[in-house]
């Protein structure tokens, strides 16, 4: 009883991470939730059996799904497969919910580098260049249809334009940001059904007392410094503050998050609130330069110490 049961749970697992992989690039209106829990079975499957048999079956279901939908799938299913494995093994050793984070995160980096090398090296595709291309045709049709209703190009296009020819440079950046928000919202998604199911791992403490370490501060700092002094473009330090900037301003502006939440928790408001402000902010980005704002000077000067809340 007791050695057929990884055997039965395996299959399961392994048919439901096909089906779910499946749906997600068959049926597109639904594929942005459907591709957050694609890691769950592997997580759950590792929590409860460990390392060896996860990956025994993470590598049957990789099979089922290359020889469902072609062998160009097997690597992404393997990216999603891998990131749960390595976040239930970290949560059956009992690590703490940032190390569970930080193990998913540098999962899905290293598998989408492998990615973007594979598509470059097999299939002779530059994703990157490719974006750029397809945004541009873009961008060509909608200055197409302004000029053609008599007015001209707004700054914002042009702006806009600006952006596009920089998206090449990106590409670290893109793959940290994409690799460490999957594994968050993973996270985030296995954290009810693991409660659900009664498997006791340690929850990421809550938004509120997210902090930090100071030294963030100042290197943000010296890479703003550095963005205004500019480098030619195209040169090693032009790339790597280009990089590091959007990273850094996502530090900033989490920071900036958790001091709006402390401070509504402090005023006894509804949970909604902040969170509703997180998105107006996240939808209207100039809004972001305030949140930043007051995560550098809570960063700088305890802003919630001075609030008298620790977020508790």
């Amino acid at each position: 009883m007791y050695q057929t049961r990884p055997l039965t749970e395996g299959a399961v697992f392994a048919s439901l991470f096909a089906v779910l992989f499946v749906i997600t690039f068959f049926v597109p209106f639904i594929a942005f939730i459907t591709m957050w829990f694609l890691p769950i079975p592997f997580l759950l499957y590792t929590l409860r059996h460990g390392l060896k048999p996860a990956v025994i079956v993470l590598l049957v279901a990789s099979v089922v799904v290359m020889l469902i939908l072609g062998p160009l799938l097997l690597l992404l299913a393997l990216l999603f497969g891998t990131s749960g494995v390595v976040m239930g093994e970290l949560y059956r050793r009992e690590k703490s919910p940032f190390a569970v984070l930080l193990g998913g995160s540098l999962s899905n980096i290293a598998w989408v580098l492998l990615l973007f090398i594979s598509s470059i090296v097999i299939m002779d595709v530059n994703p990157l260049v490719a974006a750029q291309e397809t945004m541009r045709q873009s961008m060509q049709t909608a200055e197409q249809l302004i000029i053609g209703l008599g007015q001209e190009p707004s700054e914002a296009l042009k702006q806009m334009e600006e952006s596009i020819n920089q998206l090449f440079y990106l590409g670290p950046a893109m793959v940290v940001i994409c690799g460490t928000l999957l594994a968050a919202v993973t996270q985030l998604v296995a954290a009810p059904i693991l409660k659900r199911l009664r498997h006791e791992v340690k929850p990421l403490p809550p938004f509120r007392t997210w902090s930090f370490p100071r030294s963030f501060l100042f290197y943000y700092l010296a890479v703003v410094v550095l963005f205004m002094i500019g480098f030619e473009e195209g040169s090693m330090p032009y790339i790597a503050v280009w990089n590091l900037l959007p990273v850094l301003e996502i530090i900033m502006a989490i920071q900036g998050f958790a001091v709006i939440f402390a401070y509504f928790h402090t005023k006894g408001v509804a949970k909604a609130v902040p969170v509703i402000i997180m998105i107006l902010c996240i939808i209207v980005t100039p809004l972001l330069y305030l949140v930043r704002i007051i995560g550098i000077i809570d960063l700088g000067f305890d802003l919630r110490k001075r609030m008298g809340s620790q977020g508790k």
